[in-house]
């Protein structure tokens, strides 16, 4: 992994390479300035098939100079809503712009108060993440954010006192992302070799189609203890950002499968930029590709696609939770 970690050091260094224009503290400056910086370092227009300068003679007429911060700031929200992006947030002291299309309109597949149901009271908890064993001696963890990273020791008491289960079932549903790192540090737990998990691309130039050649994303196994049995990992489509990732590693673990819904995506490295006037814009810059040099932006598909069902919902069961036991089971 020390390949990616000196990649994204140098994530600023690249993108400082790009000439920046400089724009007046106005109305029409300002959104000039987030209309140049998106054009210029956003790596998604490709894929998503977005025409940035028709949105730019679309959403430019709408922008002058009495305008107030308020309706500046709706303008720009609105333009960058067209690319359909959750790593895309614009921050002003009144609001944040951001975009939840990846997991609108699409069934969560995950519930509170089942959650609850299958936890129970005598849970353990060990950072982020909260654990039991459930009645047929099958080991249950719920990860619900890699905002913050795992100690070694804290995931070797995890595992350790789940070792004598028959199988686990990882639960990331609901999981929006936060340091790579930590989806990193996870899924070493599962592998026994260093692994090709995918590939990585940072911008070199102003143009849409100027990136580097794909970088080698290599996963190597963790020094502390790995679990060696099934396991189950569970999604839905609130899986997001490193938490996609963590589901691109997966895939590829032996012993593993996934199970769920297809997930958010997410899969561009986000960079943050300023405006003349003191907003910030957050963007993804660095495209990520599975092993197979596909994009991961839209989302993962499962091995094996369940939803939960409203017949199971009123009886108290998560048909995806049984899903994955049945398989364990096997």
């Amino acid at each position: 992994m020390r390949r990616l970690l000196l990649l994204l050091t140098m994530i600023p260094l690249l993108t400082a390479c790009i000439t920046e224009e400089e724009f007046d503290n106005t109305p029409q400056g300002n959104f000039e300035a987030l209309w140049k910086i998106m054009d210029q370092h956003y790596c998604f227009f490709q894929q998503k098939g977005v025409d940035w300068d028709s949105i730019h003679q679309v959403y430019k007429v709408r922008v002058n100079e009495k305008m107030s911060d308020d309706q500046l700031f709706e303008v720009m929200a609105n333009m960058l809503g067209e690319l359909k992006d959750g790593h895309v947030n614009l921050y002003y002291s009144g609001d944040v712009a951001r975009n939840w299309s990846w997991k609108e309109k699409y069934a969560t597949n995950f519930s509170d108060s089942l959650f609850r149901r299958y936890m129970g009271t005598d849970y353990k908890i060990s950072g982020s993440l909260q654990y039991r064993v459930l009645d047929d001696n099958i080991g249950y963890i719920y990860c619900g954010s890699f905002s913050s990273n795992f100690g070694s020791g804290n995931l070797d008491d995890v595992i350790y006192s789940l070792s004598f289960c028959r199988g686990l079932i990882l639960d990331v549903r609901g999981n929006p992302g936060g340091m790579l790192t930590s989806a990193n540090t996870l899924a070493a737990r599962f592998f026994n070799e260093e692994t090709l998990v995918g590939y990585m691309q940072h911008k070199t130039g102003p143009g849409h189609n100027d990136f580097s050649k794909m970088d080698e994303q290599r996963l190597k196994p963790s020094s502390g203890m790995r679990w060696q049995k099934k396991v189950v990992v569970l999604t839905n489509r609130s899986v997001y950002s490193a938490a996609n990732e963590f589901v691109k590693y997966m895939k590829l673990a032996p012993n593993a499968v996934i199970v769920g819904d297809r997930t958010g995506g997410g899969a561009g490295m986000p960079y943050s930029n300023a405006l003349p006037n003191g907003w910030n814009v957050r963007f993804s810059a660095c495209p990520m590709y599975d092993v197979n040099q596909q994009t991961t932006e839209f989302g993962i598909d499962p091995d094996h696609k369940v939803g939960l069902t409203r017949a199971d919902f009123d009886k108290g069961i998560d048909t995806i939770i049984e899903y994955a036991r049945k398989l364990i089971s096997q």
